[in-house]
Protein backbone atom coordinates (compact mmCIF):
# COMPACT_ATOMS: atom_id res chain seq x y z
CA UNK A 1 0.00 0.00 0.00
CA UNK A 2 1.31 3.37 -1.08
CA UNK A 3 1.57 5.53 2.22
CA UNK A 4 0.42 9.10 1.92
CA UNK A 5 1.09 11.70 3.83
CA UNK A 6 -1.44 14.14 6.38
CA UNK A 7 -4.22 15.69 5.60
CA UNK A 8 -4.09 13.31 1.73
CA UNK A 9 -6.90 11.12 0.27
CA UNK A 10 -6.27 7.92 1.00
CA UNK A 11 -9.21 5.82 -0.93
CA UNK A 12 -9.20 2.36 0.50
CA UNK A 13 -7.57 2.85 3.50
CA UNK A 14 -10.95 2.20 5.47
CA UNK A 15 -10.60 5.79 7.36
CA UNK A 16 -10.41 8.98 6.99
CA UNK A 17 -6.75 10.85 7.41
CA UNK A 18 -5.82 12.65 10.29
CA UNK A 19 -6.02 16.61 9.77
CA UNK A 20 -3.03 18.45 9.68
CA UNK A 21 -1.52 19.82 12.96
CA UNK A 22 -3.79 17.77 15.22
CA UNK A 23 -0.51 17.08 17.06
CA UNK A 24 0.08 20.48 18.25
CA UNK A 25 -1.98 19.42 20.96
CA UNK A 26 0.85 17.96 23.02
CA UNK A 27 3.01 21.09 22.88
CA UNK A 28 1.95 22.65 25.68
CA UNK A 29 2.84 19.22 28.27
CA UNK A 30 5.74 18.86 26.38
CA UNK A 31 6.73 21.95 27.12
CA UNK A 32 6.27 21.89 30.49
CA UNK A 33 8.59 18.86 31.07
CA UNK A 34 11.24 20.36 28.95
CA UNK A 35 11.19 23.29 31.45
CA UNK A 36 9.79 25.70 28.61
CA UNK A 37 11.12 24.49 25.27
CA UNK A 38 10.54 27.57 22.97
CA UNK A 39 9.85 25.62 19.94
CA UNK A 40 7.49 22.93 18.65
CA UNK A 41 9.09 19.88 19.66
CA UNK A 42 6.68 17.34 17.87
CA UNK A 43 7.31 15.78 14.48
CA UNK A 44 4.97 14.81 11.48
CA UNK A 45 1.91 12.54 11.60
CA UNK A 46 1.19 10.83 8.57
CA UNK A 47 -1.42 8.05 7.54
CA UNK A 48 -0.14 5.21 9.93
CA UNK A 49 3.72 6.43 9.92
CA UNK A 50 4.38 8.33 13.44
CA UNK A 51 7.63 10.17 13.38
CA UNK A 52 8.17 11.82 16.95
CA UNK A 53 11.69 13.66 17.48
CA UNK A 54 12.35 15.07 20.90
CA UNK A 55 13.75 18.63 21.48
CA UNK A 56 17.23 17.80 24.05
CA UNK A 57 15.22 19.94 26.44
CA UNK A 58 12.71 17.28 26.83
CA UNK A 59 13.49 14.20 29.57
CA UNK A 60 10.95 11.42 29.65
CA UNK A 61 10.38 7.81 30.58
CA UNK A 62 10.80 5.36 28.30
CA UNK A 63 7.52 3.41 29.21
CA UNK A 64 5.55 7.08 29.29
CA UNK A 65 7.09 8.15 26.08
CA UNK A 66 5.82 4.77 24.91
CA UNK A 67 2.37 4.81 25.78
CA UNK A 68 2.21 8.40 24.67
CA UNK A 69 3.35 7.00 21.48
CA UNK A 70 1.16 4.34 21.30
CA UNK A 71 -1.96 6.93 21.84
CA UNK A 72 -1.01 9.67 19.61
CA UNK A 73 -0.72 6.43 16.95
CA UNK A 74 -4.40 5.10 17.71
CA UNK A 75 -5.96 8.68 17.40
CA UNK A 76 -3.89 8.95 13.86
CA UNK A 77 -5.11 5.83 12.66
CA UNK A 78 -8.21 4.38 13.54
CA UNK A 79 -8.13 0.97 11.83
CA UNK A 80 -11.43 -0.68 13.25
CA UNK A 81 -14.22 0.73 14.95
CA UNK A 82 -14.46 -0.03 18.92
CA UNK A 83 -11.28 1.69 21.28
CA UNK A 84 -9.64 2.16 18.15
CA UNK A 85 -12.40 4.65 16.68
CA UNK A 86 -11.91 7.22 18.93
CA UNK A 87 -11.79 10.86 17.49
CA UNK A 88 -7.87 12.33 17.15
CA UNK A 89 -8.42 15.29 19.82
CA UNK A 90 -9.38 12.42 22.69
CA UNK A 91 -6.34 10.33 21.79
CA UNK A 92 -4.03 13.64 21.53
CA UNK A 93 -5.58 14.30 25.27
CA UNK A 94 -5.06 11.04 26.71
CA UNK A 95 -1.50 11.08 25.08
CA UNK A 96 -1.08 14.81 27.02
CA UNK A 97 -2.39 13.41 29.93
CA UNK A 98 0.22 10.36 30.46
CA UNK A 99 2.87 12.92 29.24
CA UNK A 100 1.56 15.61 32.22
CA UNK A 101 1.31 12.34 34.87
CA UNK A 102 4.75 11.39 34.34
CA UNK A 103 7.61 13.14 36.88
CA UNK A 104 10.81 13.60 35.08
CA UNK A 105 13.62 11.09 36.07
CA UNK A 106 16.89 12.82 37.35
CA UNK A 107 19.50 12.02 35.11
CA UNK A 108 22.14 8.90 36.92
CA UNK A 109 25.40 9.84 37.77
CA UNK A 110 27.92 8.86 35.68
CA UNK A 111 29.91 5.26 37.51
CA UNK A 112 33.49 6.72 35.06
CA UNK A 113 34.27 9.79 35.44
CA UNK A 114 37.76 11.27 35.66
CA UNK A 115 37.71 11.16 39.63
CA UNK A 116 36.61 7.49 39.28
CA UNK A 117 38.95 6.29 36.71
CA UNK A 118 42.17 4.25 37.19
CA UNK A 119 44.89 6.85 38.73
CA UNK A 120 47.72 4.65 36.70
CA UNK A 121 45.64 5.09 33.36
CA UNK A 122 45.25 9.36 33.95
CA UNK A 123 48.77 9.45 34.44
CA UNK A 124 49.68 7.89 31.04
CA UNK A 125 51.20 10.68 28.67
CA UNK A 126 52.51 10.31 24.90
CA UNK A 127 53.84 13.20 23.93
CA UNK A 128 53.84 11.43 19.74
CA UNK A 129 50.38 11.92 19.88
CA UNK A 130 49.68 14.31 22.49
CA UNK A 131 48.27 18.00 22.32
CA UNK A 132 50.31 19.51 19.60
CA UNK A 133 48.93 16.66 17.35
CA UNK A 134 45.52 17.09 18.49
CA UNK A 135 46.19 21.23 17.23
CA UNK A 136 47.62 19.75 13.79
CA UNK A 137 43.99 17.96 13.91
CA UNK A 138 41.87 20.84 14.72
CA UNK A 139 44.14 23.09 11.85
CA UNK A 140 43.97 20.84 8.81
CA UNK A 141 39.72 20.94 9.79
CA UNK A 142 40.05 24.44 9.19
CA UNK A 143 42.13 24.31 6.07
CA UNK A 144 39.41 21.65 4.34
CA UNK A 145 36.40 24.53 5.67
CA UNK A 146 38.61 27.25 3.21
CA UNK A 147 39.78 28.66 6.77
CA UNK A 148 42.81 30.93 5.48
CA UNK A 149 46.39 30.03 7.27
CA UNK A 150 50.06 30.88 5.91
CA UNK A 151 50.26 27.45 4.48
CA UNK A 152 48.39 25.00 2.60
CA UNK A 153 49.01 21.79 4.02
CA UNK A 154 49.74 20.36 7.80
CA UNK A 155 53.03 18.34 7.63
CA UNK A 156 53.17 15.80 10.65
CA UNK A 157 56.91 15.15 11.43
CA UNK A 158 56.13 14.26 14.44
CA UNK A 159 55.83 10.19 13.96
CA UNK A 160 58.21 7.71 12.00
CA UNK A 161 55.29 7.07 9.68
CA UNK A 162 57.14 5.90 6.61
CA UNK A 163 54.56 5.32 3.87
CA UNK A 164 52.41 8.18 5.57
CA UNK A 165 55.41 10.91 4.48
CA UNK A 166 55.37 9.06 0.37
CA UNK A 167 57.73 5.92 0.99
CA UNK A 168 56.70 3.16 -1.52
CA UNK A 169 55.94 0.09 0.03
CA UNK A 170 58.54 -2.93 -0.70
CA UNK A 171 57.56 -4.94 -3.83
CA UNK A 172 58.13 -8.35 -2.68
CA UNK A 173 56.13 -7.94 0.89
CA UNK A 174 53.38 -6.77 -0.40
CA UNK A 175 52.82 -9.67 -3.07
CA UNK A 176 53.66 -11.78 -0.43
CA UNK A 177 50.77 -10.24 1.33
CA UNK A 178 48.58 -10.28 -1.49
CA UNK A 179 48.90 -14.23 -1.70
CA UNK A 180 48.13 -14.67 1.46
CA UNK A 181 44.97 -12.49 1.66
CA UNK A 182 43.81 -13.47 -1.08
CA UNK A 183 45.25 -17.36 -2.11
CA UNK A 184 43.38 -17.37 -5.33
CA UNK A 185 45.89 -14.67 -6.77
CA UNK A 186 48.61 -17.78 -6.40
CA UNK A 187 47.44 -19.69 -9.87
CA UNK A 188 47.94 -15.58 -11.08
CA UNK A 189 51.37 -15.91 -13.71
CA UNK A 190 51.83 -11.79 -12.41
CA UNK A 191 53.21 -12.73 -9.12
CA UNK A 192 56.68 -14.24 -8.92
CA UNK A 193 57.48 -18.06 -7.71
CA UNK A 194 59.79 -16.98 -4.93
CA UNK A 195 56.34 -15.33 -3.78
CA UNK A 196 54.11 -17.77 -4.30
CA UNK A 197 56.09 -20.07 -2.18
CA UNK A 198 56.37 -17.94 0.85
CA UNK A 199 53.09 -17.45 0.73
CA UNK A 200 51.87 -21.31 0.61
CA UNK A 201 54.59 -21.64 3.10
CA UNK A 202 52.91 -19.22 5.89
CA UNK A 203 49.31 -20.37 4.96
CA UNK A 204 50.07 -24.11 5.00
CA UNK A 205 50.84 -23.20 8.66
CA UNK A 206 47.67 -21.36 9.52
CA UNK A 207 44.88 -22.82 10.82
CA UNK A 208 42.48 -23.58 7.18
CA UNK A 209 45.13 -22.50 5.26
CA UNK A 210 43.51 -18.99 6.37
CA UNK A 211 45.64 -15.41 7.75
CA UNK A 212 41.47 -15.02 9.27
CA UNK A 213 42.16 -17.74 11.31
CA UNK A 214 43.54 -17.56 14.73
CA UNK A 215 47.34 -18.40 15.65
CA UNK A 216 48.80 -19.92 18.78
CA UNK A 217 49.37 -17.28 21.62
CA UNK A 218 53.06 -17.52 20.84
CA UNK A 219 52.57 -17.11 16.87
CA UNK A 220 52.90 -19.06 13.70
CA UNK A 221 55.49 -21.58 14.07
CA UNK A 222 56.65 -21.59 10.96
CA UNK A 223 56.97 -17.49 11.35
CA UNK A 224 58.69 -18.19 14.43
CA UNK A 225 61.27 -20.49 12.81
CA UNK A 226 62.23 -18.26 10.39
CA UNK A 227 62.70 -15.46 13.01
CA UNK A 228 65.11 -17.65 14.64
CA UNK A 229 66.92 -18.35 11.21
CA UNK A 230 67.34 -14.76 10.62
CA UNK A 231 68.74 -13.64 14.21
CA UNK A 232 71.23 -16.73 13.90
CA UNK A 233 71.98 -14.95 10.55
CA UNK A 234 72.60 -11.44 11.57
CA UNK A 235 74.07 -12.52 14.62
CA UNK A 236 77.04 -14.45 12.48
CA UNK A 237 75.68 -18.39 13.67
CA UNK A 238 74.83 -17.51 17.56
CA UNK A 239 71.85 -19.75 17.64
CA UNK A 240 68.37 -18.80 18.66
CA UNK A 241 65.93 -21.01 19.66
CA UNK A 242 62.03 -20.14 18.01
CA UNK A 243 60.70 -21.39 21.86
CA UNK A 244 62.45 -18.22 23.08
CA UNK A 245 60.44 -16.46 20.00
CA UNK A 246 57.04 -14.59 20.82
CA UNK A 247 55.45 -13.13 17.61
CA UNK A 248 54.06 -8.99 18.96
CA UNK A 249 51.40 -6.79 17.78
CA UNK A 250 54.30 -4.52 17.13
CA UNK A 251 57.12 -4.59 19.10
CA UNK A 252 55.43 -1.85 21.79
CA UNK A 253 53.34 -5.29 22.74
CA UNK A 254 56.21 -7.28 23.52
CA UNK A 255 57.79 -4.13 25.67
CA UNK A 256 54.54 -3.91 27.37
CA UNK A 257 54.09 -7.58 28.13
CA UNK A 258 57.38 -8.34 29.51
CA UNK A 259 57.04 -5.29 31.87
CA UNK A 260 53.94 -6.27 33.27
CA UNK A 261 55.75 -9.68 34.42
CA UNK A 262 59.15 -7.80 35.69
CA UNK A 263 57.01 -5.26 37.43
CA UNK A 264 55.89 -6.43 41.42
CA UNK A 265 56.23 -5.33 45.06
CA UNK A 266 55.13 -2.21 46.80
CA UNK A 267 56.80 0.67 48.70
CA UNK A 268 60.50 0.28 48.77
CA UNK A 269 60.69 -2.81 46.76
CA UNK A 270 58.28 -1.68 44.04
CA UNK A 271 60.05 -2.30 40.47
CA UNK A 272 62.38 0.43 39.44
CA UNK A 273 62.65 0.64 35.76
CA UNK A 274 66.07 2.46 34.31
CA UNK A 275 65.48 4.24 30.66
CA UNK A 276 67.45 6.61 29.16
CA UNK A 277 66.45 9.98 28.54
CA UNK A 278 65.78 11.22 25.98
CA UNK A 279 63.17 8.30 25.56
CA UNK A 280 60.61 7.00 23.32
CA UNK A 281 57.23 7.81 25.31
CA UNK A 282 55.93 3.93 25.48
CA UNK A 283 58.42 3.27 28.50
CA UNK A 284 57.35 6.58 31.12
CA UNK A 285 53.42 5.45 29.38
CA UNK A 286 53.94 1.76 29.94
CA UNK A 287 55.67 2.84 33.56
CA UNK A 288 52.56 4.87 35.16
CA UNK A 289 50.23 2.20 33.54
CA UNK A 290 52.08 -0.36 36.11
CA UNK A 291 52.48 2.19 38.27
CA UNK A 292 55.96 1.33 38.61
CA UNK A 293 58.94 3.44 39.37
CA UNK A 294 60.77 4.89 36.44
CA UNK A 295 64.73 5.72 37.24
CA UNK A 296 66.15 8.27 34.87
CA UNK A 297 69.69 7.65 33.01
CA UNK A 298 70.71 10.64 30.73
CA UNK A 299 72.56 9.93 27.61
CA UNK A 300 75.51 12.29 26.99
CA UNK A 301 74.57 15.31 24.59
CA UNK A 302 78.14 16.56 24.48
CA UNK A 303 79.07 13.54 23.41
CA UNK A 304 76.82 12.74 20.49
CA UNK A 305 73.81 11.12 22.81
CA UNK A 306 76.63 8.56 24.41
CA UNK A 307 75.61 6.06 26.97
CA UNK A 308 77.85 6.25 30.01
CA UNK A 309 78.00 3.53 32.61
CA UNK A 310 78.89 5.80 35.00
CA UNK A 311 76.03 7.66 34.52
CA UNK A 312 73.55 4.04 35.02
CA UNK A 313 75.63 3.66 38.30
CA UNK A 314 74.57 6.78 39.61
CA UNK A 315 71.04 6.78 38.47
CA UNK A 316 71.19 2.90 40.11
CA UNK A 317 72.56 3.78 43.46
CA UNK A 318 69.98 6.85 43.73
CA UNK A 319 67.00 4.61 42.83
CA UNK A 320 67.74 2.00 45.37
CA UNK A 321 66.75 4.67 48.18
CA UNK A 322 63.60 4.33 46.99
CA UNK A 323 62.56 1.68 44.59
CA UNK A 324 64.25 -1.90 43.64
CA UNK A 325 66.18 -1.53 40.43
CA UNK A 326 65.13 -4.46 38.40
CA UNK A 327 64.94 -3.51 34.82
CA UNK A 328 67.24 -2.00 32.54
CA UNK A 329 65.67 -0.73 29.02
CA UNK A 330 68.39 0.35 26.16
CA UNK A 331 67.30 1.91 22.68
CA UNK A 332 69.85 1.07 20.02
CA UNK A 333 69.74 2.49 17.78
CA UNK A 334 68.10 5.46 19.51
CA UNK A 335 65.20 7.35 19.42
CA UNK A 336 64.52 10.07 19.46
CA UNK A 337 68.65 11.00 19.52
CA UNK A 338 69.74 8.28 16.46
CA UNK A 339 72.64 7.55 18.56
CA UNK A 340 74.08 4.28 17.57
CA UNK A 341 75.91 2.41 20.40
CA UNK A 342 79.68 1.04 20.20
CA UNK A 343 80.23 -2.63 20.74
CA UNK A 344 82.39 -1.56 23.63
CA UNK A 345 79.59 0.27 24.95
CA UNK A 346 77.11 -2.47 24.59
CA UNK A 347 79.81 -4.74 26.86
CA UNK A 348 79.90 -1.95 29.59
CA UNK A 349 76.08 -2.60 29.93
CA UNK A 350 76.14 -5.55 30.01
CA UNK A 351 78.64 -6.41 32.93
CA UNK A 352 76.42 -3.53 34.41
CA UNK A 353 73.35 -6.01 34.21
CA UNK A 354 74.84 -8.80 35.09
CA UNK A 355 76.72 -6.95 38.14
CA UNK A 356 73.38 -5.52 39.62
CA UNK A 357 71.34 -8.35 38.42
CA UNK A 358 69.66 -6.26 35.87
CA UNK A 359 67.00 -7.76 33.59
CA UNK A 360 67.51 -6.30 29.81
CA UNK A 361 65.47 -5.02 27.36
CA UNK A 362 67.19 -4.29 23.92
CA UNK A 363 64.53 -2.26 21.53
CA UNK A 364 66.19 -2.91 18.63
CA UNK A 365 63.56 -1.95 16.09
CA UNK A 366 65.87 0.72 14.12
CA UNK A 367 68.60 -1.80 13.58
CA UNK A 368 68.89 -1.53 9.78
CA UNK A 369 68.71 1.99 9.99
CA UNK A 370 72.52 3.00 10.22
CA UNK A 371 73.60 5.59 8.16
CA UNK A 372 77.32 6.49 9.66
CA UNK A 373 80.38 5.08 7.83
CA UNK A 374 81.74 4.48 11.00
CA UNK A 375 78.67 2.74 12.79
CA UNK A 376 77.58 -0.51 13.04
CA UNK A 377 75.07 -2.30 14.60
CA UNK A 378 75.61 -5.10 16.80
CA UNK A 379 72.39 -6.45 18.65
CA UNK A 380 72.90 -7.50 22.51
CA UNK A 381 72.36 -11.05 22.10
CA UNK A 382 75.16 -11.34 19.78
CA UNK A 383 77.49 -9.35 21.96
CA UNK A 384 76.38 -10.90 24.87
CA UNK A 385 77.66 -14.55 23.77
CA UNK A 386 80.83 -13.28 22.63
CA UNK A 387 81.34 -12.07 26.35
CA UNK A 388 81.39 -15.73 27.02
CA UNK A 389 78.99 -18.24 29.47
CA UNK A 390 79.21 -16.53 32.48
CA UNK A 391 76.96 -14.16 30.87
CA UNK A 392 75.49 -15.87 28.15
CA UNK A 393 74.04 -17.99 30.44
CA UNK A 394 72.83 -15.67 33.23
CA UNK A 395 72.00 -12.26 31.72
CA UNK A 396 68.31 -12.16 31.18
CA UNK A 397 67.64 -10.26 27.96
CA UNK A 398 64.65 -9.22 26.00
CA UNK A 399 65.23 -7.76 22.81
CA UNK A 400 62.68 -6.54 19.99
CA UNK A 401 62.11 -6.02 16.20
CA UNK A 402 59.12 -4.84 14.02
CA UNK A 403 57.47 -4.43 10.36
CA UNK A 404 57.21 -0.68 11.24
CA UNK A 405 60.67 0.91 10.73
CA UNK A 406 63.68 -0.27 8.81
CA UNK A 407 63.57 0.07 5.03
CA UNK A 408 59.86 -1.65 5.20
CA UNK A 409 57.72 0.86 6.90
CA UNK A 410 54.96 -1.42 7.55
CA UNK A 411 53.56 0.35 10.36
CA UNK A 412 50.03 -0.69 9.63
CA UNK A 413 50.71 -4.37 10.12
CA UNK A 414 51.69 -3.84 12.94
CA UNK A 415 53.93 -7.29 13.13
CA UNK A 416 56.68 -7.35 15.57
CA UNK A 417 58.85 -10.23 17.69
CA UNK A 418 60.62 -10.44 20.81
CA UNK A 419 63.29 -12.96 21.79
CA UNK A 420 63.83 -13.88 25.81
CA UNK A 421 67.04 -15.68 26.80
CA UNK A 422 67.88 -16.73 29.97
CA UNK A 423 63.98 -16.83 31.33
CA UNK A 424 63.01 -19.09 33.89
CA UNK A 425 61.21 -22.06 33.02
CA UNK A 426 58.24 -21.34 35.35
CA UNK A 427 58.31 -17.52 34.01
CA UNK A 428 58.03 -18.69 30.23
CA UNK A 429 54.78 -20.81 31.20
CA UNK A 430 53.53 -17.41 32.69
CA UNK A 431 54.45 -15.51 29.73
CA UNK A 432 52.63 -17.81 27.47
CA UNK A 433 49.24 -17.92 29.81
CA UNK A 434 49.69 -13.72 29.52
CA UNK A 435 49.84 -13.80 25.84
CA UNK A 436 46.78 -16.00 25.33
CA UNK A 437 44.69 -13.73 27.32
CA UNK A 438 45.07 -11.67 23.87
CA UNK A 439 44.42 -15.30 21.83
CA UNK A 440 47.15 -14.18 19.53
CA UNK A 441 48.58 -11.13 17.59
CA UNK A 442 47.51 -10.24 14.66
CA UNK A 443 48.05 -12.76 11.62
CA UNK A 444 48.37 -10.68 9.16
CA UNK A 445 51.56 -8.93 11.01
CA UNK A 446 53.15 -11.81 11.71
CA UNK A 447 53.05 -12.75 7.99
CA UNK A 448 54.44 -9.26 7.53
CA UNK A 449 57.35 -9.99 10.08
CA UNK A 450 58.15 -13.73 8.44
CA UNK A 451 58.85 -11.59 4.71
CA UNK A 452 61.40 -9.23 6.67
CA UNK A 453 63.15 -11.81 8.08
CA UNK A 454 63.26 -14.46 5.11
CA UNK A 455 63.36 -12.28 2.05
CA UNK A 456 64.58 -13.16 -1.17
CA UNK A 457 68.10 -14.11 -1.83
CA UNK A 458 70.34 -14.61 -4.27
CA UNK A 459 69.38 -16.87 -7.41
CA UNK A 460 65.46 -15.89 -6.08
CA UNK A 461 63.51 -14.34 -8.97
CA UNK A 462 62.69 -11.35 -6.91
CA UNK A 463 66.38 -10.46 -5.27
CA UNK A 464 67.63 -8.14 -8.12
CA UNK A 465 64.47 -5.71 -7.64
CA UNK A 466 63.98 -6.52 -3.68
CA UNK A 467 67.29 -4.82 -3.22
CA UNK A 468 67.41 -2.55 -5.60
CA UNK A 469 64.27 -1.11 -3.95
CA UNK A 470 66.19 -1.68 0.00
CA UNK A 471 69.15 -0.24 -0.64
CA UNK A 472 67.18 2.93 -2.74
CA UNK A 473 65.09 3.29 0.87
CA UNK A 474 68.08 2.95 3.03
CA UNK A 475 70.43 5.12 0.63
CA UNK A 476 67.64 8.18 0.93
CA UNK A 477 67.42 8.45 4.46
CA UNK A 478 71.17 8.19 5.04
CA UNK A 479 71.16 11.66 2.41
CA UNK A 480 68.37 12.88 4.49
CA UNK A 481 69.80 12.64 7.73
CA UNK A 482 72.84 14.20 6.40
CA UNK A 483 71.02 17.02 5.09
CA UNK A 484 68.71 17.66 8.01
CA UNK A 485 72.37 17.31 10.64
CA UNK A 486 73.73 20.18 8.25
CA UNK A 487 70.74 22.77 8.03
CA UNK A 488 70.18 22.69 11.58
CA UNK A 489 73.24 23.42 12.10
CA UNK A 490 73.70 26.51 10.02
CA UNK A 491 70.61 28.20 12.19
CA UNK A 492 72.08 30.56 15.42
CA UNK A 493 70.42 29.04 17.94
CA UNK A 494 69.96 25.54 17.00
CA UNK A 495 72.30 22.67 17.35
CA UNK A 496 72.16 18.86 15.99
CA UNK A 497 73.89 16.03 16.60
CA UNK A 498 75.20 13.61 14.13
CA UNK A 499 72.29 11.02 12.52
CA UNK A 500 73.62 8.41 13.03
CA UNK A 501 70.90 5.98 13.05
CA UNK A 502 67.03 5.57 13.66
CA UNK A 503 64.51 8.33 11.39
CA UNK A 504 64.41 10.90 13.87
CA UNK A 505 66.55 14.61 14.23
CA UNK A 506 66.75 15.65 18.11
CA UNK A 507 68.22 18.98 17.69
CA UNK A 508 68.54 21.62 20.81
CA UNK A 509 67.49 25.11 20.12
CA UNK A 510 67.85 28.20 22.43
CA UNK A 511 64.63 29.64 23.61
CA UNK A 512 65.19 33.69 25.04
CA UNK A 513 63.83 34.62 28.19
CA UNK A 514 60.97 36.43 27.64
CA UNK A 515 59.87 33.21 25.23
CA UNK A 516 59.75 31.78 28.54
CA UNK A 517 57.66 34.09 30.20
CA UNK A 518 55.27 33.91 27.27
CA UNK A 519 54.91 30.07 27.98
CA UNK A 520 54.22 30.54 31.63
CA UNK A 521 51.68 32.92 30.67
CA UNK A 522 50.22 29.77 28.25
CA UNK A 523 50.77 27.47 31.08
CA UNK A 524 52.90 25.79 28.87
CA UNK A 525 56.33 23.92 28.33
CA UNK A 526 58.81 26.13 26.88
CA UNK A 527 59.75 24.18 24.27
CA UNK A 528 55.81 23.25 23.97
CA UNK A 529 55.47 26.72 23.40
CA UNK A 530 58.16 26.65 20.79
CA UNK A 531 56.47 23.69 18.87
CA UNK A 532 52.87 24.95 19.17
CA UNK A 533 53.74 28.45 17.38
CA UNK A 534 55.80 26.55 14.65
CA UNK A 535 52.80 24.73 13.80
CA UNK A 536 50.05 27.68 14.19
CA UNK A 537 52.96 29.75 12.04
CA UNK A 538 54.05 27.09 9.31
CA UNK A 539 52.01 24.12 9.39
CA UNK A 540 54.64 22.03 10.53
CA UNK A 541 54.19 19.20 13.40
CA UNK A 542 56.91 18.16 15.44
CA UNK A 543 56.97 16.50 19.50
CA UNK A 544 58.65 18.79 21.80
CA UNK A 545 61.72 17.50 23.80
CA UNK A 546 59.72 17.85 27.25
CA UNK A 547 57.71 15.21 26.07
CA UNK A 548 60.64 12.53 25.69
CA UNK A 549 62.14 13.84 29.01
CA UNK A 550 65.53 16.17 28.28
CA UNK A 551 68.22 17.97 31.10
CA UNK A 552 66.94 20.19 33.26
CA UNK A 553 67.40 24.07 31.15
CA UNK A 554 67.28 22.24 28.07
CA UNK A 555 65.02 22.22 24.82
CA UNK A 556 65.02 20.02 21.63
CA UNK A 557 62.22 19.38 19.30
CA UNK A 558 61.70 15.63 17.92
CA UNK A 559 61.69 15.92 13.49
CA UNK A 560 60.96 13.16 11.21
CA UNK A 561 63.34 13.05 8.42
CA UNK A 562 60.94 10.39 6.26
CA UNK A 563 59.60 13.36 4.21
CA UNK A 564 60.97 13.38 0.32
CA UNK A 565 64.04 14.99 -0.10
CA UNK A 566 62.38 18.27 -1.62
CA UNK A 567 59.95 18.48 1.00
CA UNK A 568 62.19 17.76 3.78
CA UNK A 569 64.05 20.83 2.15
CA UNK A 570 60.75 22.95 2.39
CA UNK A 571 60.34 21.84 6.02
CA UNK A 572 63.75 22.69 7.11
CA UNK A 573 63.89 25.99 5.53
CA UNK A 574 60.35 26.67 6.90
CA UNK A 575 61.91 26.03 10.79
CA UNK A 576 64.83 28.16 9.75
CA UNK A 577 63.54 30.95 8.97
CA UNK A 578 60.54 30.19 12.05
CA UNK A 579 63.57 30.04 14.19
CA UNK A 580 65.40 33.30 13.48
CA UNK A 581 62.08 35.21 13.45
CA UNK A 582 61.32 34.04 16.89
CA UNK A 583 64.63 34.71 18.27
CA UNK A 584 63.87 38.30 17.04
CA UNK A 585 60.27 38.06 17.97
CA UNK A 586 60.86 37.22 22.01
CA UNK A 587 65.42 38.61 21.82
Amino acid sequence: MQRRGAGSESPGDGHPSPKPGWHLSLKEPLAELGGGCPRACLGLCATCLFSFPICPKVSLGGRAMQRAAALVRRGCCPRTLGPWGRSQSSAAAEASAVLKVRPERSRRERILTLESMNPQVKAVEYAVRGPIVLKAGEIELELQRGIKKPFTEVIRANIGDAQAMGQQPITFLRQVMALCTYPNLLDSPSFPEDAKKRARRILQACGGNSLGSYSASQGVNCIREDVAAYITRRDGGVPADPDNIYLTTGASDGISTILKILVSGGGKSRTGVMIPIPQYPLYSAVISELDAIQVNYYLDEDNCWALNVNELRRAVQQAKEHCNPKVLCIINPGNPTGQVQSRKCIEDVIHFAWEEKLFLLADEVYQDNVYSSDCKFHSFKKVLYEMGPEYSSNVELASFHSTSKGYMGECGYRGGYMEVINLHPEIKGQLVKLLSVRLCPPVSGQAAMDIVVNPPVPGEESFEQFSREKESVLGNLAKKAKLTEDMFNQVPGIHCNPLMGAMYAFPRIFIPVKAMEAAQAHKMAPDMFYCMKLLEETGICVVPGSGFGQREGTYHFRMTILPPVEKLKTVLQKVKDFHIKFLEEYA
